[in-house]
């Protein structure tokens, strides 16, 4: 199925050369579906290759997916046109009084400032305050997710003594999750970054889990426990040659880097690097998509971001209108009165929604036996 994105974009000649289907503005129109509203908040300075990177991504589901560009008016990109920019991008003020279902912020080459000395830092965290009350799901990326968990949970990062790059084999630690449905017991994943956060930090807070480590790289996945926040700390949209890109520019600029582990076959630069995680990525954002933005986001995009506190006094409200006004009827609301923010069966062993809980009995395929 298709995503939805401007015609005139760069990355649509791109996609549509791959073979990956592209639907125009005036086709997506004139479909009778809400398509899903995911906004991309792209920090890089690579604009139109990343881009391309995420688009790809988002585009091999069975979704219609109409993608809004977001860029940081409080910093001047200096590697994109301004064209592009004022013809494709969005501003905060432009569209802080919208809803959306989904969410991405990527990274920045940003690392080793404190999150405090960036500039756009004050305008980031408004974004990411918005995203509470305007936002169904948001998925960060690298140094979008160290700055996402910083903000919102105060985890903070560490610098590496060294600069993480190369692709590297990760295991599952919540087994159950809808998010890595399909995956590999192990599997591999690009990191490029100077700084980590910590499994501890994350393990040691009450609103946050673990998903997906590395025994090498160290966290890839984190996630809140409402599923409001996912956290990815490595780079799965990355292209087979981006890592050589880098590399190459690193050693271009005279820096003393180490060649991207497990990425060129015999670790030899000469070599052309292998692609072994591309499935994975495709997965992960079509899980994301499908468990925790189209199955769970409400079909009125303009409630789309409440948060459960906002649905425990509207319940209040609605009881207080309902009920004579004695004084029991003024009693605290409990959460256990209020919807769940997740449809799923009660026995249902993780969060997000379970494909199968509101699935009907089925008689039995055969009689049963008249002789017993």
């Amino acid at each position: 199925m298709p995503i939805r994105i401007p015609d005139a974009l760069p990355a649509t000649d791109q996609l549509a050369s791959e073979n990956i289907f592209v639907m125009t503005e005036y086709r997506a129109m004139h479909q009778d579906i809400r398509p899903l509203r995911v906004i991309l908040l792209n920090l890089m300075p690579t604009k139109i290759a990343t881009e391309t990177q995420i688009l790809r991504k988002l585009s091999n589901t069975p979704l219609q997916i109409e993608i809004t560009l977001l860029r940081m008016a409080s910093h001047d990109a200096k590697n994109v046109s301004e064209q592009h920019l004022e013809t494709f991008y969005r501003t905060f003020d432009e569209i802080h009084h919208e809803h959306f279902d989904g969410m991405i912020i990527t990274g920045a080459p940003v690392e080793l400032l404190e999150f405090e000395d960036v500039d756009y830092w004050p305008e980031l965290c408004d974004i990411m305050e918005w995203t509470r009350t305007h936002v169904h799901s948001t998925l960060h990326i690298c140094w979008g997710a160290q700055a996402g968990i910083y903000y919102h949970y105060g985890i903070q990062k560490h610098e590496l003594p060294a600069k993480m790059s190369g692709v590297f084999e990760h295991r599952q630690i919540k087994l159950t999750s809808p998010l890595l449905r399909g995956f590999d017991d192990t599997f591999w994943a690009p990191h490029s970054r100077y700084t980590e956060v910590r499994a501890e930090d994350i393990e040691a807070h009450p609103h946050l889990e673990l998903v997906a480590v590395s025994d090498e790289a160290g966290v890839y996945i984190a996630k809140s426990k409402n599923s409001r926040h996912f956290f990815v700390f490595g780079h799965p949209e990355y292209d087979r040659a981006t890592l050589n890109g880098e590399y190459e520019r690193d050693i271009a600029r005279g820096l003393d880097i180490a060649v991207p582990a497990h990425y060129y076959p015999e670790d030899d630069p000469a070599n052309a690097p292998k692609s072994n995680w591309r499935a994975h990525a495709q997965l992960l954002y079509t899980n994301w998509l499908n468990y925790y933005v189209y199955q769970t986001t409400p079909y009125d995009i303009e409630h789309a971001g409440e948060n459960e506190t906002s649905k425990i006094e509207d319940a209040r409200r609605h009881e207080s209108a309902l009920r004579p006004r004695r004084a029991e009827s003024m009693a605290p609301i409990t959460p256990a009165k209020v919807p769940p923010t997740y449809a799923r069966a009660e026995n249902e062993d993780d969060d997000g929604y379970d494909p199968w809980s509101d699935r009907r009995e089925e008689p039995p395929l055969f009689e049963s036996d008249p002789w017993k």
